[in-house]
């Protein structure tokens, strides 16, 4: 198992910023596509935004202009700026990599355990 460490979540105002940061730690070669899901009470879980391994990105609508994923591949770490942040923002954030631990083996998908953002006055 590689661990996944998110870090950064915590109670903002609307219209706050939060900087969520996620560390991949352990056996690693190379990491691919990182990104961010996050699963609100009673829903199910959701893709948020996503970044290759060469900084191509994608987001979900709702969020595009206010959240950016940026990677520093040298800290094997990915971030999630989030910007004028709503209630409906409120939500576990989860970490996913796509990683390989040896040279010419297939990656394996791993998930962070979540960090918690609430978004409330």
């Amino acid at each position: 198992q590689l661990p996944l460490v998110e870090s950064g979540g915590g109670l903002v105002q609307p219209g706050g910023s939060l900087r969520l940061s996620c560390v991949a730690s352990g056996s690693i070669f190379s990491i691919y596509r990182m990104a961010w899901y996050r699963q609100a009470p009673g829903k199910q879980r959701e893709f948020v935004a996503s970044i290759g391994n060469y900084g191509t990105t994608a987001y979900a609508d709702s969020m595009k202009g206010r959240f950016t994923i940026s990677r520093d591949n040298a800290k094997n770490t990915v971030y999630l700026q989030m910007n004028s942040l709503k209630p409906e923002d409120t939500a576990v954030y989860y970490c996913n990599a796509d990683v390989s631990s040896q040279s010419a083996t297939a990656p394996d998908n791993y998930w962070g355990q979540g960090t918690q953002v609430t978004v409330s006055s």
